[in-house]
């Protein structure tokens, strides 16, 4: 992972290091999740992908979804539009990066770790060539991630080039694959539970009516779906979109009688807490409100974004994606899951066929 991450990754520093850069993407991930700007571009984004969808009948939904939400983050973080050239060789260049980055690590031609690593650094120069462009421009604002690890703040000001560019990818990673597959398991998941679809559409039909004609969504309204939250929380524990994660022990730790020794690689599996039948009534079951009716303390008892220092920074980011596509779709489209299609871990979370969904157009909602 390190080969392809590069030294400066977020998810390979730690200390001191992973302190400084994960309070930056804490601190974008914050400001952006209420910015009626960030709000505007996933509206843009959703519209248009829902409009290219007219006259079909059956879609691949997890591809879809790829492509939407690396077109948002591309254009969140770098400010760059999905039909620009520059663009298309990011998206073509980063998907090469996301096939490699759980590999067996043979840097031989042809191998799916040699090519990750080549397009890490075929990455690694489109970014700087960015950051040149940028830092020689007149000044114009974007409102990008690239602008916050640009300013002239203290905590920023001492990043070298190879440390922003690590940051701009993790910020791009983190709302790319996992986000794309977990609004794919929530329509999923919703197909096979019509209760929970039908509160669903009903909670969103509800906030359409309150809107005026053509008025975007708005930080309030995402703050009025509660029970599109409670969807959200319950599609990742069911789901468990990060299976495992990778950690190392700085000292001797001993966990219920057993001794773990310095330097030892721990696994912890978070699937263990989401689906531990000790912890959850129903545990292989969709249930939406278990998240207010039935357990009180049950964020307690999952892992779906990490925990600690560790834990996710962008995750209330993709909560506001997540829930802003998924108002427009719901109200825009029903669709039905083909029966051949489950969820698999690969060792991501795919599906059999990638997802393939049929769809029929609602009234059209403004």
């Amino acid at each position: 992972m390190q080969g392809i991450l590069g030294q400066y990754s977020l998810l390979i520093v730690s200390g001191e290091h992973h302190r400084k850069l994960r309070g930056i993407a804490v601190s974008f991930s914050a400001m952006s999740k209420s910015s009626p700007v960030f709000h505007s571009r996933i509206e843009k984004l959703a519209f248009s992908m829902l409009e290219s969808w007219r006259g079909r009948r059956e879609i691949a939904f997890l591809e879809e979804m790829k492509k939407f939400t690396l077109s948002l983050m591309v254009k969140t973080v770098l400010s760059i539009d999905p039909e620009e050239p520059v663009a298309m060789r990011f998206l073509q260049d980063f998907r090469t990066y996301m096939k490699g980055f759980i590999s067996l690590p043979l840097n031989v031609p042809g191998s799916a770790y040699a090519k990750a690593v080549k397009a890490r650094a075929r990455l690694s120069r489109t970014v700087k060539e960015i950051i040149k462009q940028r830092t020689t421009s007149s000044g114009e604002e974007n409102g990008d991630f690239l602008e916050v690890i640009l300013s002239k703040h203290s905590s920023i000001r001492q990043m070298n080039d190879d440390e922003k560019v690590s940051s701009v990818l993790d910020i791009v990673l983190g709302g790319y694959e996992t986000t794309s597959t977990l609004i794919s398991l929530i329509v999923y998941f919703l197909h096979r539970s019509p209760a929970a679809l039908l509160a669903f559409k009903e909670e969103h039909e509800a906030i359409r009516r309150n809107k005026g004609k053509g008025q975007p969504l708005g930080w309030e309204d995402y703050q009025k779906m509660d029970f599109t939250r409670n969807v959200t929380k319950e599609a990742v524990r069911c789901g468990n979109l990060v299976k495992f994660l990778h950690r190392k022990a700085l000292q001797d730790v001993e966990f219920k009688g057993h001794l773990i020794p310095r330097g030892w690689k721990v696994l912890p599996v978070l699937a263990g807490p989401n689906l531990d039948p000790s912890l959850h009534h129903d545990h292989l079951q969709f249930n939406p409100w278990r998240w207010t009716k039935e357990d009180k303390e049950i964020g307690k008892k999952t892992m779906g974004y990490g925990g600690g220092p560790r834990v996710c920074p962008g995750s209330d980011l993709a909560k506001v994606m997540v829930a802003f596509f998924l108002h427009h779709l719901v109200l825009a489209y029903r669709w039905k899951v083909k029966e051949d299609e489950y969820p698999i871990a690969y060792p991501y979370v795919e599906f059999r066929n990638g997802l393939h969904v049929e769809i029929e157009p609602v009234e059209s909602h403004v």
